[in-house]
């Protein structure tokens, strides 16, 4: 639909305009990027004029889409109707340039939102965050359907081999090869299984994704046989809930594979491994060694374990003894992009935002890892695990 728009401003009064803008908002914000003028009002004629008010706002990590109005040297702009415009500039632009090149006026492109109003009113949007969330829907159905997919093999580490799907890095634990590929070694030297699976460094294999993190950007890839009805036989021997031995069969940076017996692997994510902070698990497990771990979940034929879980849960000793608004103490731990993790007791830590000191350097230039400061609960819930904290300047 066609708008009448008069822009009421220092160089434009009584001036009267026709364009094909499906909205005042982007009319308006386009008119203000390619002209110096001081926008003071716009009124409009039509009876879709007004936008629509009533309707929720889409949230941040949302997924929209509408037609681009307006492409610049390092922005593109998106009509939202009836939400007003979305933009996409700065690093986001700068991430998606590959993408951008191909896009003209007038194409509808899906997008994430990673700002609802900025301070100039613009919805900000991210066009590589939209693709890697539709791909990542898109792994799922793989998941589900078991689509077989010939996928080059990258590199090699003792534990597998890396891969990549659409851009998706993916690991192939070596205890997911066919009998053919599986490197059988002496006394399962290490390097020496490293040399038999460098061998697979360039070859393409036929893989299926049999589980997707989209937390830590990784895809877990299978190459063996999986009969759908034979996993299912297989799986269907455990519950939730079993204890059980196991043997690790592999370790990568989110977690450990646990082989729970012949054909049936689970994994052990790292914030399942301990109450602490866990962040080198190399160093505290190696493959061959045997786990005693809990099955927390099975889902579409997989198994999740926590070795955690048979551990005793270390938040526990504080469910009604701290609430919100006491005082405590507690050491600095580790630094986050969202601020930093402070422990009051082993297995126990809570987070301290950026926000409340401005900046991340602020944060880091105030509070110093391994040293211990004084804190003011803001959140604790203890069945959720979840407390965040101010910090109490000391007085001087």
């Amino acid at each position: 639909m066609k708008y009448g728009i008069t822009l009421l401003g220092e160089k434009t009064q009584n001036t009267h305009i026709q364009k094909g803008f499906s909205a005042a908002a982007d009319f308006l914000f386009y008119m203000k990027k390619k002209t110096e003028q001081k926008v003071e009002a716009v009124v409009l004629t039509g009876t879709d004029a007004i936008l629509d008010t009533a309707q929720p706002r889409p949230e941040v990590e949302s997924l929209v889409e509408g037609p681009v109005i307006a492409i610049e040297k390092s922005a593109v702009y998106v009509a939202l109707e009836p939400f007003g415009t979305g933009v996409i500039y700065g690093r986001e632009y700068n991430n998606a340039r590959d993408i951008i090149k191909k896009i003209n006026i007038g194409d509808v492109i899906k997008a994430k939102i990673v700002e609802v109003e900025n301070e100039d009113g613009y919805t900000e949007l991210s066009l590589k965050e939209a693709k890697q969330a539709l791909l990542w829907g898109e792994a799922d159905v793989a998941i589900k359907e078991k689509t077989i997919m010939d996928i080059l093999v990258k590199e090699a580490n003792k534990g597998g081999l890396i891969m990549e799907w659409q851009g998706i890095a993916g690991f192939l634990p070596a205890s997911q090869l066919k009998p053919e590929h599986y490197p059988r070694v002496e006394d399962s030297d290490k390097d020496k299984i490293l040399k038999e699976l460098k061998k697979l460094v360039g070859k393409k294999l036929s893989v299926i994704i049999i589980s997707a993190l989209p937390k830590e950007g990784k895809l877990i890839f299978s190459e063996k046989d999986n009969n759908p009805e034979e996993r299912k036989e297989i799986v269907g021997k455990y519950t939730v809930g079993d204890e059980l031995e196991a043997t690790v069969a592999g370790i990568v940076d989110f977690g450990v594979f646990l082989k729970i017996e012949e054909g049936l692997e689970g994994l052990v994510h790292i914030s399942e491994v301990d109450w602490g902070l866990v962040e080198d698990l190399r160093s505290m497990f190696k493959v061959g060694d045997k786990i005693k771990a809990k099955i927390i979940e099975i889902k579409d034929g997989k198994i999740s374990l926590s070795i955690k879980a048979l551990k005793e849960n270390p938040w526990n000793e504080f469910d009604g003894s701290l609430k919100k608004g006491d005082i405590i103490k507690g050491v600095v731990i580790k630094y986050n992009r969202h601020g930093a993790l402070v422990s009051i007791k082993e297995g126990v830590a809570g987070l301290v935002h950026n926000s409340l000191f401005g900046s991340e350097a602020k944060l880091r230039e105030v509070l110093e890892l391994g040293k211990t400061y004084n804190f003011q609960i803001t959140l604790f819930e203890p069945k959720e695990q979840r407390m965040t904290l101010a910090f109490l300047e000391e007085k001087k």
